[in-house]
């Protein structure tokens, strides 16, 4: 019966642990923008094939 009560005392922790992460996240306005993520993966694959074919041409 003990082995719970450290079980849920250690998730309990854990939980309150995630929970201050998640609002240091916020506060820290990681999720304030959305837009340019989704963006950059797109340039990212233009960069990547015009470093690529620069590379071909050197050769």
């Amino acid at each position: 019966m003990q082995v719970l009560i450290v079980l849920v005392v250690c998730s309990l922790i854990v939980a309150l642990g995630f929970l201050a992460a998640f609002f240091w996240s916020v506060k820290d306005n990681q999720y304030d923008d959305t837009y340019t993520p989704s963006m950059r993966i797109l340039f990212d694959d233009n960069e990547i094939a015009q470093k690529a074919d620069s590379k071909e041409i050197q050769k």
